[in-house]
């Protein structure tokens, strides 16, 4: 019987499932849309009971798929970070999952004690903005709703516990909730004070890697019971590791629905830093390898482009391919037409797309042209500020959905030092795959095990294709 390990990406656009065998070969690749909710003003949310049932239905066909003759030795589990779930003693979720772009408890958030809001961004590596956690948990104190008694669990964990895990928190996902002392890695007691709250809140901390039990109960798989579960952490550093990002020189470039800009640190930077970090939108925080830290910044120009996709009626791969044949048609940056049109909306401050135009003559393909260079603009401000306070990168690994585009690579070797771009598919779940294969190996040293596991295996799960020659503009 052949053994493989399972490694489950619960994305802002689809959860997916990816089955790597013990020599890293791809086995069989399952996804389902991630089943949010739109709500009015820029609001979305997902039921719990949906996400378990997408789970199940998830597992239940990778498992079909990959056969009889496979057994699922360990599972991890990576995943979008901010959202989460609030859990009572019975297990019970007391309240939808809003997603991490939900622009709720940003008001909030600007209406804590002014000490509090001048501290924050150093204490947490974090901004002060909507997207933290504990922005979402001041909108739900705001609406009544008592803390006490309850368990965060980030999506990931709360997929785990669905799962038949423990209670536990991954420290790169706590580290995204505002509610983490960057310093010391434990509960910040300032910021459970504000949410009349205490670090109970929390579920004991836990690295990558480690046990969070084994897989049991009805949203499992009979083939999937006895199987290891481990948590990978917040998808975007899982994603980075697996592509081979992993020294302190790469950048790496996930564009999906956010994009993410990844740098790895070996040392943690020091308040001050992260204080001017976090205030220019650069988060600085604990990494998923146990030991390092990590430069993040999130922008929204992955679900720009997608909000123009669906403003000018592409809804498919075919339509997809083909508007990006007429932007490649056009100059770089769509060229003079294109400049006339003024897109807003991937800073993670603007929640909505807005477009405004003088030209009486548009197309699809100049609007996305214009959007593309609104994002990569965006891209390499954020990337000027990184390198404010770290050296530059001399590489890049761009991934990401987007990046399968033509205008998107076109657009990113200008922009990017030594570009290089993930082929793979699935990055995200197959690092979980691989923190999954940690998981029972015996190894104690996730660096080390993750080096060997993406380098010396190269030749056998294709994915990094050769770098191309950055220019910067």
């Amino acid at each position: 019987m052949t053994t493989c390990h399972l490694g489950l990406d619960i994305g802002s656009t689809y959860i997916k499932a990816l089955a790597v065998a013990e020599d890293g070969a791809s086995l069989c690749t399952q996804r389902r849309p991630t089943p949010w909710r739109p709500l009015p003003h820029g609001c979305t949310e997902m039921d719990a009971a949906d996400l378990a049932r997408t789970v199940t239905d998830l597992l239940a066909g990778t498992v079909d798929a990959l056969g009889a003759g496979v057994r699922v030795s360990s599972v991890g589990i990576s995943g979008m970070a901010e959202s989460g779930v609030l859990l009572d003693a019975d297990d019970n979720v007391v309240r939808p999952i809003a997603a991490w772009f939900d622009p709720r408890g940003g008001t909030e958030m600007e209406a804590l004690a002014a000490d509090l809001r001048e501290t924050f961004p150093g204490r947490t590596g974090l901004p002060v903005s909507a997207l933290a956690t504990v922005a979402k948990l001041l909108d739900l104190r705001r609406t009544g709703l008592s803390l006490d008694g309850l368990t965060w669990l980030n999506v990931p964990e709360y997929v785990a516990r669905l799962l038949g895990g423990d209670r536990r928190g991954e420290v790169s996902l706590v580290a995204r909730t505002g509610l983490l002392d960057q310093d010391t890695a434990a509960p910040w007691p300032a910021i459970f004070a504000a949410l009349d709250s205490t670090p109970d809140l929390l579920p004991p901390l836990a690295s990558a890697g480690s046990s969070w039990g084994t897989a049991s109960g009805d949203a499992v798989p009979r083939s999937l019971a006895g199987a290891a579960l481990t948590v990978a952490g917040h998808d975007h550093l899982v994603a980075s590791v697996a592509a081979g990002a992993l020294s302190t020189a790469d950048l790496y470039d996930s564009i999906g629905t956010a994009e993410a800009l990844v740098r790895v640190l070996d040392d943690p930077l020091d308040v001050g830093a992260r204080d001017r970090l976090a205030r220019q939108g650069v988060n600085v925080v604990r990494h998923m390898l146990p030991g390092r830290s990590t430069m993040l910044a999130g922008t929204r120009g992955g679900l720009v482009l997608r909000r123009v996709l669906s403003l000018v009626g592409v809804h498919d791969a075919a339509g997809r391919a083909r508007l990006d044949a007429e932007v490649m048609a056009l100059p770089d940056r769509g060229g003079p037409a294109a400049a006339s049109i003024r897109v807003l909306g991937a800073w993670n401050h603007e929640s909505a797309l807005a477009v405004h135009t003088d030209a009486d003559e548009l197309s699809p393909a100049l609007l996305f042209a214009a959007a593309l260079a609104h994002s990569t603009d965006v891209l390499t401000e954020v990337v000027a500020r990184m390198e404010a306070e770290v050296p530059p990168a001399r590489r890049t690994v761009v991934a990401g959905g987007w990046a399968g585009m033509e205008s998107v690579r076109r657009a990113r070797r200008l922009a990017l030092p030594g570009v290089t771009f993930s082929d793979r598919q699935e990055d995200t779940a197959f690092g979980a795959a691989m923190v999954a294969a940690f998981a029972v190996s015996g190894s104690q040293d996730l660096t080390d095990f993750a080096t060997r596991f993406v380098h010396d295996r190269s030749e056998l799960v294709p994915g990094i294709t050769q770098p191309t020659r950055g220019v910067r503009s």
